[in-house]
């Protein structure tokens, strides 16, 4: 050691250090959404605790159908997360696939919520069980509507040649995004369909 202090080389022009701050960005969005969800199911448990009987007398839901949503929203997580590997190795084309495939899982799940809504026999204003569930699903569907339309341009985007392997971050932040979706929703399924 000759007591010199050697300089680091300078970072290569355009090379990226740290977090991108896109992801930074969809996760401090992420973080919002959290406290907001988390109110509404701190607003679900406490009205619920207050009552003996729940959900009130003449609430009936889908267990089987909410099931078969849940399961097509769990595996568009899957198709997602193969589209983030598929980009990362430079697949274009399998990241457009994979994509396309979770878009159509979405949207499916989004028919799939209308239909269950127009057969629930109970409404937003059927008292505070009724808003409460439209409530906490209709947010739900809204996020997953905004996922849909976040995927879809990110897949135009890459149909135009926008991705690569080293140049993928909104693939990564609609990513993200997606996954939280599926998460709130097997909180949501779990206390609406299971918990009851």
């Amino acid at each position: 050691m000759t007591g010199r202090t050697e300089a680091l080389p300078a970072p290569l022009h355009g090379a990226r250090q740290g977090i991108d701050t896109a992801l930074v960005g969809m996760l401090l969005f992420i973080a919002s959404e959290i406290m907001f969800f988390a109110g509404l199911f701190g607003a679900y448990f406490s009205i619920r605790a207050e009552h003996t009987v729940w959900p009130p007398a003449g609430f009936k839901l889908d267990l089987a159908l909410a099931a078969v949503l849940t399961a097509i929203l769990v595996t568009s997580s899957f198709t997602m997360q193969y589209a983030v590997s598929r980009i990362r190795k430079g697949d274009r084309t399998g990241m457009i696939r994979a994509m396309t495939v979770t878009i159509i899982l979405g949207v499916i799940f989004l028919a799939g919520q209308l239909y269950d809504y127009s057969s629930l026999g109970f409404g937003v204003s059927s008292g505070v069980y009724g808003t409460l569930f439209y409530t906490m699903t209709g947010f739900h569907g809204a996020h997953v509507l905004g996922g849909v339309i976040g995927m879809s341009i990110v897949l135009l985007r890459g149909v135009n040649g926008q991705f690569s392997a080293r140049h993928h971050t909104a693939v990564e932040a609609v990513s993200i995004y997606w996954h939280f979706v599926d998460v709130v929703w097997l909180g949501l399924f779990s206390t609406l369909f299971l918990l009851r």
